[in-house]
């Protein structure tokens, strides 16, 4: 049973259409007008409305535009006797389902509603679904199902409450400054301060003082005292960003520190201890600027009691689903956005870029789409213009999806994404009828019900379902 909204200014149609309604078992509420109409929009929500276009000297189009802003899930179907191309295609563009000329059957627009019910229970299966996999492959901000990831969450879970020094190493854009945060917030120091410390960013003739802090007239130009970063940092973490540009002069004085657990302002005599938990990160080879003499060896062994890597994006390709909805979700919100999702092609897209930047690369992608998005779902138009030509990717996507990689691939995860995105594709063109989805991927009904179950995209079927497939 579905709740629907009928709008309809003509009484004997909308007595005929309500009385069919709810003997197909719907709960339906009536509007005989487009302000009643809307205000039963503005005071309940509904799986489906069925408007008339004509509504007096009002349009069915702004029911249509008002329901998609305010219930973005909801179903509408537009019904219409003053039936043209444009305003069909108007309506289309709008979000409608479908649109209806009259006059019509009874039994034609009740397989309408069947499809538009469906899609609607797909779409709100599919937001559940997304939600519930973004919460299981998520440590805080971070998201990743790769094993890769899952084994990083693990050492981050198994370091957090220790105080323990750590590296992360990898390229830019992979998350490091994200993994330092989640370390700092999941220990138990995440009450304390959490200070970050670019060292690419500090001039070398400034980082001792923004280190250790300095004395009032200790070098020209300190008319007061100032607190250094580690001592601000005090009872929390302190996240040295950029390590490995660190001069040899900085790093043995780090290394001090790392060692007595104390600072000396410049210009002062006093020490002063400090309890602070050290986290680095760099996107150099620390090893070869050991073995070239750039970076102290003993400084590296100090840093590098626990070493995280974090792979770049073009290793772990099956979190870009899961990264895309996760920022979809986030501009949406902050844009004002009713964006629910990508169109196919933007995905495969999205899935076979080679992402030089990384995942800050795919998030900057994502928020250019959500800004110039149009409707419900991100299309190619809404894309940066690097993206959208035909020789945008350096791989196709199916050479992506076949990679790999050096440290070895999942092979039953891999097949079973591809498995699952087809499915969500078929249901998606075939607009939620699921005959007409199980024939686009040329397998029986029987077979596409089980494997929706088995993906967690419908309800395990039951064993008389089973036998009526037959």
């Amino acid at each position: 049973m579905a709740s629907v909204l009928l709008v309809e200014d003509d009484a004997s149609l909308r007595e005929v259409l309500a009385m069919f309604l709810r003997k197909q078992g719907h709960e339906v509420a009536v509007a005989s007008s487009f302000e009643e109409g809307l205000s039963l929009v503005n005071d309940a929500s509904f799986d489906l409305v069925l408007t008339d276009l004509k509504l007096g000297q009002k349009s069915g189009l702004d029911i249509l535009s008002h329901v998609k802003r305010e219930q973005p899930e909801t179903e509408v179907i537009v019904i219409t006797a003053y039936s043209t191309v444009e305003t069909a295609i108007e309506a289309m563009k709008g979000g409608a389902f479908d649109y209806v000329g009259k006059p019509f059957k009874l039994e034609e627009i009740a397989v309408t509603i069947e499809k538009a019910l469906e899609k609607r229970a797909l779409s709100l299966e599919n937001i559940t679904l997304r939600r519930a996999l973004l919460e299981r492959y998520r440590f805080d901000q971070i998201i990743g199902k790769t094993p890769k990831m899952q084994q990083i969450f693990e050492t981050i879970a198994r370091v957090a409450p220790t105080k323990t020094s750590v590296l992360i190493t990898g390229e830019s854009g992979t998350g490091k400054e994200l993994v330092a945060r989640a370390i700092h917030f999941n220990s138990a120091r995440k009450t304390g301060p959490f200070v970050v410390v670019n060292c690419a960013a500090i001039p070398d003739t400034l980082m001792e003082s923004e280190l250790f802090g300095h004395v009032k007239g200790a070098f020209t130009g300190a008319h007061t005292s100032k607190r250094g970063l580690l001592e601000t940092a005090n009872g929390g973490t302190v996240f040295l960003d950029e390590i490995g540009e660190l001069s040899l002069a900085m790093q043995v004085k780090l290394l001090r520190f790392l060692q007595e657990h104390t600072i000396r302002a410049v210009g002062s005599t006093k020490e002063v201890k400090v309890d602070v938990r050290v986290v680095a990160a760099t996107n150099k080879d620390l090893v070869e600027a050991v073995r070239a003499q750039r970076f102290r060896e003993d400084l590296f062994y100090r840093l590098n009691v626990v070493h995280i890597n974090m792979p770049p994006l073009r290793e772990r390709r099956e979190d870009i689903p899961y990264l895309a909805s996760h920022f979809l979700e986030k501009f949406r919100k902050e844009l004002s956005k009713d964006v629910r999702g990508f169109a196919p092609d933007v995905m495969e897209r999205l899935m076979s870029w080679n992402y030089k930047g990384n995942v800050r690369e795919l998030e900057n992608i994502i928020e250019h789409a959500v800004t110039f998005a149009t409707g419900p779902l991100v299309t190619m138009d809404a894309l940066p213009e690097h993206l959208k030509g035909e020789k945008a990717s350096p791989l196709s996507a199916i050479d992506q999806v076949t990679k790999v990689e050096k440290d070895g691939v999942d092979m039953e995860s891999v097949l079973a994404e591809v498995e699952r995105r087809l499915l969500v594709n078929a249901l998606s063109q075939a607009k939620g009828v699921k005959k007409d989805a199980a024939a686009l991927l040329n397998i029986s009904f029987r077979s596409f019900r089980y494997k929706l179950a088995k993906y967690g995209l419908a309800p395990t079927p039951t064993s008389e379902e089973l036998e009526q497939d037959e």
